[in-house]
Order: C-alpha cells, then sequence, then structure tokens
C-alpha cells in the first residue's frame, strides 16, 4: 500500500471512529432527553460557567444557527437561562441554572464513565499518544 493509501484509510478509520463514538454517545444522553449538542451546551456551562451564546457553537464545534435552537430547548426544560451583559447590551449569556447543575451533578459522572469505557481500549500512554497525533493533525489541516 503507497503513502497515499495509507492516508486514505487513515481519514476513513478515523471517520468511522468518530460515527461510533457519536452513536454511543447520542444513545447515552438520549435516556435523559437530550441530544448531543444540548447535553454539549450543558457541559460547557457547567464546566466554564456562564458564555456568551455566539461564542457558544464555536466552543462546542456546533453551527452558530443552530445554537439559538439549542438554547431555546434547554431554556424550556429549565436547565438555563439568557442573561443580558452588563458592559454590552448586544451581548447575551447563557448561565446554567440551579436544576441545570443538578442534571449535571446526577448525569455527568455516567456520562464520563461512558466516555472512559469508549477509550479503555487503549492504555495512557497510547491515549496521550494520540491526543499528540490528532492535535498535530489538527493543528496541521488549518495550515493546508
Amino acid at each position: 500500500m503507497n503513502e497515499v493509501n495509507h492516508h486514505l484509510k487513515a481519514f476513513t478509520v478515523l471517520n468511522r471512529a468518530t460515527q461510533s463514538i457519536q452513536e454511543a454517545l447520542r444513545k447515552d444522553v438520549a435516556r435523559y432527553d437530550l441530544n448531543l449538542n444540548e447535553f454539549a451546551v450543558l457541559d460547557l456551562l457547567y464546566h466554564k460557567g456562564d458564555q456568551p451564546i455566539q461564542q457558544i457553537g464555536k466552543r462546542i464545534l456546533v453551527a452558530s444557527s443552530s445554537i439559538t435552537y439549542v438554547v431555546d430547548k434547554l431554556e424550556k426544560k429549565g436547565y438555563l437561562y439568557r442573561r443580558a451583559c452588563s458592559d454590552d447590551r448586544r451581548v447575551m449569556y447563557a448561565a446554567i441554572t440551579d436544576a441545570g447543575n443538578k442534571f449535571m451533578d446526577e448525569t455527568f459522572p455516567a456520562h464520563e464513565q461512558k466516555i472512559e469505557s469508549i477509550f479503555n481500549e487503549w492504555s495512557d500512554e497510547e491515549t496521550k499518544v494520540a491526543i499528540d497525533l490528532l492535535k498535530r493533525v489538527g493543528h496541521h489541516v488549518k495550515n493546508v
């Protein structure tokens, strides 16, 4: 197999692995009546605090056009609320509610365990190598 085929195979394997992981996590969060984007927004707010709504899409890798819909759904479920920025009236923040914090306190450990179970196929050293390789290709592709 020549070098190009190795690269194509790496792409295919990475893509399929990503799809498999996302499907497993989709099923995991569906039991809480959430989709992955909703859970990702809650995860971000839970771990990083209030976020400008305009920036959430970049942080969780979701199209900014979808974020308003996701925020609306989470607001209706009582997990977050919108808060105006005190310095700039054009900026609106998403903030997690007490109910959202309670929900994440109860569900995040099991979600984290699910992710652990997915990656426990690798040793700690293999995981570190995979992180390094994926970061390298991610940074490299920005310059291609």
